[in-house]
């Protein structure tokens, strides 16, 4: 059994906004909101970066288009004693996801935690 650290990414829908700042905002603060009332603090919210597909520089990963904003977020959580990486990947979209129904959710990467990042 070990310990991994579950990185995801989400897909969160903020309508009547009027900018990037705004849209990240709300997205941040609305799902932090789920996942507290569900008594999941543990779970790090963040706005993704999106690489630029010119330069590859990355950015916030928003989208805004009709006063409507596409924002992805970047989720990680620590999941302890798992048979294995699909396991920790199982174990992380249910729980995230059941805090946050509806919300598109996927797995980016999955890190094992080492006995010395455990004993830090």
């Amino acid at each position: 059994m070990s310990n991994y650290l579950v990185a995801m990414e989400a897909a969160w829908l903020v309508r009547d906004v009027n900018g990037v700042d705004d849209a990240i905002g709300v997205a941040v603060s609305e799902a932090g909101k789920r996942l507290n009332a569900a008594d999941m603090q543990y779970v790090e919210v963040e706005v993704g970066a999106t690489g630029c597909p010119a330069c590859g520089e990355p950015f916030d990963s928003a989208f805004i288009a009709a006063e409507t904003a596409l924002v992805g977020l970047a989720l990680e959580m620590e999941v302890f004693n798992a048979d294995g990486e699909e396991h920790a990947e199982r174990i992380a979209k249910s729980e995230v996801g059941g805090a946050l129904k509806d919300v598109p959710l996927d797995v980016v990467e999955i890190f094992e935690e080492t006995d010395e990042e455990e004993a830090a």
